[in-house]
């Protein structure tokens, strides 16, 4: 049986800006944004989160509920770079590790015993190695499997370590809401709670087959994971294990409905440039791209048109999308939202095109040496002309571009 570790690191946007300004450290701090911005909270400190802000939640209503909070923009480029000092100490003591955002992990530490000692040696050590090398605090869970390793990790929280004991999972799992099972949202606890499941315990007196018949094979995964084993989810691949997300999108929420043509124009080709980053940081290509555009009245259309070659070029995308948009948008009436999503991803780039292979390999080279500026000096150091124009700062996100430990792989060459 296998040693599974999942790092979290505690508040860790917030805790990276307490860091830069240590006047911040004990007060109730909101990353994100200005309490007047429609944006949704990115991380709140554990003085704010007393006051029912969490992350996801708006902004005004963060306000509303703890006034007296600092409210931060965040900086997502000093989170990337300690997310990467993050990795540099989790690759110590373990050769499988898994980013599985910016601000957790997993490790396998299985067969580390005889260099590293018993679980709760070696976590121990992990936990002032990475205090001493970050300054940041984390919590660890240990477990058998990833599920339960991520379930013991929050209840570690803060900077606490918390190991389940092998043989003992259903025990641990057993009196804890179905809530804390990782995947189970507001939809599925209420979908639960209506059959009379409150607790993992009560997910685990149900037969495996009924669970199947009623929410199909995410019945089947959570009678697993009530058993405390790695079930569907995030949970079906090997630790470190590559797999290629299914669609890479980008959206940007204005802070005032706008109508402007040439701020939505450029607002789109920076949303381009960014899922353009995205596919070639993953060495893939999409066949499909999509619109997505909200109005000030929450009305919300998404509009898709499938490419005749491939491409992970931002002015690919761009034209596409800005196709979409011409095409249907009400011309004058404000919009709230705009949002481009690739999909049909594939690692097979598009086939020889005699007529334009000179256009897309110069397009390629421009691209790769802007993705190399963005590395080493930041996400908004290079960019489309028409991007530069809109005017919006990148979000604070747990999955961005530049994700450490996210192996980078080859682009393909057309063929």
């Amino acid at each position: 049986m296998g040693t599974v570790f999942h790092v979290d690191m505690d508040a860790f946007f917030v805790s990276v800006e307490e860091l830069f300004d240590p006047s911040l450290k004990g007060k109730p701090v909101v990353v994100g944004g200005r309490p007047n911005e429609r944006g949704v909270v990115a991380a709140a400190s554990y003085e704010a989160r007393k006051f029912g802000v969490h992350s996801a939640l708006p902004l005004r209503t963060a306000h509303k509920l703890c006034p007296q909070a600092i409210f931060v923009d965040g900086h997502p480029e000093r989170y990337r770079k300690y997310s990467q000092r993050v990795h540099e100490v989790l690759k110590r003591f373990s050769p499988q590790v898994e980013m599985a955002s910016i601000d957790e992990a997993y490790l396998d530490m299985t067969g580390t015993e005889r260099l590293l000692g018993p679980p709760l040696r070696a976590v121990h050590a992990l936990h002032q190695t990475m205090q001493e090398a970050t300054q940041l605090n984390c919590s660890i869970g240990i477990a058998a499997s990833r599920m339960v390793a991520k379930v013991a990790s929050a209840l570690a929280k803060p900077n606490g370590v918390l190991w389940v004991i092998p043989g003992q999972e259903g025990r641990f799992l057993a009196p804890l809401p179905v809530r804390k099972i990782p995947g189970v949202g507001k939809v599925m606890e209420k979908s639960l709670h209506d059959l009379g499941i409150s607790t993992v315990g009560d997910l685990a007196n149900l037969a495996a087959a009924f669970l199947e018949e009623r929410f199909g094979k995410w019945g089947l995964a959570l009678a697993g994971k009530a058993q405390g084993f790695d079930a569907g989810g995030w949970f079906d691949e090997e630790i470190g294990a590559a797999t290629d997300p299914k669609s890479v999108s980008h959206e940007h929420t204005f802070s005032e409905d706008t109508a402007n043509v040439d701020r939505l124009g450029s607002t789109l080709a920076r949303l381009s440039e960014m899922v353009g980053r995205r596919l070639r940081e993953n060495g893939l290509y999409a066949r499909t791209v999509q619109l997505k555009l909200r109005y000030a009245d929450f009305s919300t259309i998404t509009r898709a048109h499938s490419l005749a070659r491939p491409t992970q070029l931002d002015n690919d995308l761009l034209a596409e999308v800005l196709t979409l948009f011409r095409q249907h948008w009400k011309n004058g009436a404000a919009v709230r939202l705009l949002g481009v999503q690739a999909s049909s991803l594939d690692r097979a780039g598009p086939q020889l095109d005699l007529l334009r292979v000179g256009e897309r390999q110069k397009w390629q080279q421009i691209l790769s040496a802007a993705d190399r500026l963005r590395d080493k000096y930041g996400e908004t150091v290079v960019g489309l002309a028409s991007a530069l124009k809109s005017n919006f700062r990148e979000r604070a996100h747990e999955n961005p571009a530049s994700l450490p430990g996210k192996t980078k792989k080859p682009h393909n060459k057309s063929r």
